[in-house]
């Protein structure tokens, strides 16, 4: 991604300063593309992905990086996660951004992965109304004891292993971006978290896509969105992780880029050779 810049927000009261970055065309009058990264994500760990999208589609993207997360403002180190830290990224963090960047009166796009992709259910649970339509990749609707395992095997990874100094080439503040998010899945009070009833909610576009060998997931988790929001279409890529996007980029970029294109009305450029 391009370097990012920073902008003060106070959802609900809330002080914090998120890094966010701009790519692709900033010319077009299309519906902004917006990256929601996972739970140990940041704009940086995009790598190259939102800007081959944005290029495949003749899209102006925007990924930023949640509190606690790359370079915007650190989670204090006594204030834990909420419960419903997914629901109000969603439906305050993330409305107040598109907002601030005039981006909202433009229907984006949310593309979301894993917490981002839940995050994106959320916000489209909440007001579809709002987005041209969402894609969510390996999300999350519900907790599972496959989640559960990979979450304690990345947590010996950070503590013993060489995640720790992978991730903090990322994070201002790793050990509180890593154990926000560990504490908060691993916590027993959360095993019950799902959001199935609001999927009910969601009306507009959604493609959800999913490795058939994810380490943090079932397919019960998108086949469980389409149930709920019979609109959804699914792709799963076969020997393929978590991460699709990393794992299998052209195989992601094909099918999230058929997808939007096959959702919009006006013609876009072809895809980038």
């Amino acid at each position: 991604m391009p370097s990012p810049t920073f902008i003060a927000l106070a959802p609900q009261g809330r002080k914090q300063r998120l890094e966010y970055a701009w790519t692709g065309a900033a010319t077009t009058d299309q519906p902004i593309l917006v990256f929601l990264h996972e739970g140990l994500g940041s704009i940086a760990l995009w790598r190259d992905f939102p800007e081959r999208l944005c290029a495949r589609l003749g899209r102006r993207g925007l990924a930023y990086s949640r509190m606690g997360y790359g370079a915007s403002t650190p989670r204090p180190h006594d204030e834990p996660l909420p419960r419903h830290y997914l629901r109000r990224e969603a439906v305050e963090t993330l409305p107040a951004l598109l907002e601030a960047l005039d981006v909202a009166p433009r229907k984006p796009w949310l593309i979301g992965h894993s917490d981002g992709g839940s995050i994106a259910l959320l916000a489209a649970s909440f007001n579809a109304a709002s987005y041209s339509g969402i894609v969510v990749i390996a999300p999350h609707y519900f907790v599972e004891d496959v989640c559960l395992k990979g979450i304690r095997r990345a947590s010996a990874a950070f503590e013993t292993g060489g995640l720790r100094a992978r991730l903090a080439r990322y994070h201002q503040d790793v050990d509180g971006a890593f154990y926000g998010w560990r504490d908060i899945w691993l916590d027993p009070a959360y095993r019950d978290w799902n959001i199935e009833t609001e999927l009910k909610r969601i009306t507009c576009p959604v493609l959800a896509i999913q490795g058939d060998a994810d380490e943090y997931a079932t397919l019960e988790q998108i086949d469980g969105i389409r149930r709920q929001a019979p609109q959804t279409e699914l792709r799963v890529l076969p020997q393929c992780g978590h991460s699709p996007h990393l794992q299998q980029p052209e195989s992601t970029l094909d099918a999230i880029g058929a997808f939007i294109r096959a959702h919009t009305q006006t013609a876009t450029p072809s895809p980038e050779t």
